[in-house]
Order: structure tokens, then sequence, then C-alpha cells
């Protein structure tokens, strides 16, 4: 049933804000008429099919989370190709060693970046990479530490931003492949 999709929300189940029963909206998507739904962990992270486009297919999730979850967060829709790609890119294959310290940011709209001002941040190994609708941050003493990250959108801008982990693009891509 159509394309195989990847849906990345913002700020879903995480630190007590953005509370989403993830089997209610896996169900309801599937009512909605999006095949195969499956989620990887609680944050946001799903998985189906659609026949639809990313623009019908990202409105009706946004649709179906204000309607019948009362909840507004953005949407981010990738496919596997793109999801894929992104991970082959990869410009510090060092983060392999420990994949939480590699954080993927998919981005959508108008893109900007101050990256002079958001340089003068990093410290210790730190380093970041723009590439197309992918921004890159590596940071190695963990991103909870980072300084880079707690004012990145301070330096970056676009329309719709979202974070992942190289952990967790594996484990997504994983579930999409499967």
């Amino acid at each position: 049933m159509g394309q195989t999709w990847i849906a990345l929300l913002r700020g879903v189940n995480v630190g007590g804000t953005g509370k989403l029963p993830m089997a209610d909206f896996r169900a309801a998507l599937s009512a909605a008429g999006f095949g195969s739904v499956r989620s990887y962990i609680q944050s946001g992270n799903l998985v189906f099919t659609s026949d639809q486009d990313r623009a019908t297919a990202t409105s009706l999730i946004i649709k179906v989370m204000r309607e019948q979850f009362d909840l507004e967060r953005p949407v981010l829709l990738l496919t596997v190709d793109e999801l894929r790609a992104a991970l082959a890119a990869n410009p510090f294959p060092e983060a392999g060693a420990d994949p939480k310290t590699l954080h993927l940011i998919f981005l959508t709209g108008d893109i900007s970046l101050d990256a002079d001002g958001l340089r003068a941040l990093c410290t210790q190994g730190e380093d970041f990479l723009l590439t197309g609708n992918t921004f890159y941050l590596h940071t190695p003493n963990g991103f909870g530490r980072s300084k880079p990250a707690e004012k990145l959108d301070r330096f970056l801008k676009a329309g719709a931003v979202t974070a992942r982990n190289l952990n967790s693009c594996m484990k997504i891509l994983a579930l999409a492949e499967s």
C-alpha cells in the first residue's frame, strides 16, 4: 500500500510534556487510513505506509493529533531513502563508537545557519555540519552538557526542526526496512 514514510514528531512524551499515548495514536492513524503503523519508543517516531504525498500525509497526522489528542506538534516526514542517505552522509563516523553523541537534526522550509556564532560555542571536540536538510551535531561529551546543543535554536533556523540521535535513527531505519 504505497510509500513507506517515517514521521518524526517534535516534543512528544519528552520531559512530561506533549503527552501522546502512542498505542492510541497508532490506532487513530490506522483508522485515518495509514497502513502498517508502527512506532519506535514513545517519543514520536512512526513508520507507516500511505498512497498520499508528503504534504497530505503530514496534514492528516497533524489533524489527528489536534482533533483526537488536543496536541499541536510539528511533524516531519522522511522517506526510507532520505533517512538512509542522511545516515550514509554522516560526517562524523567516529560517533559510531558512541551513537548517542551524534544528533541528526532534520529541517524543512527555509534554512539559515550562523556557523561562526555556533562554532564559537564548540569545545572539546564538538563539531557540526549542515548538509541539505540535515544538520549533524557531534557532542562527544554529551548532548546535555553541550553549549551548541543548548543554544542551537539561536543559530539554526528552519520551518520545522526535530532531532534524533544516531542510535535512534539507525533503529528507526531498521523498523522502516523490516
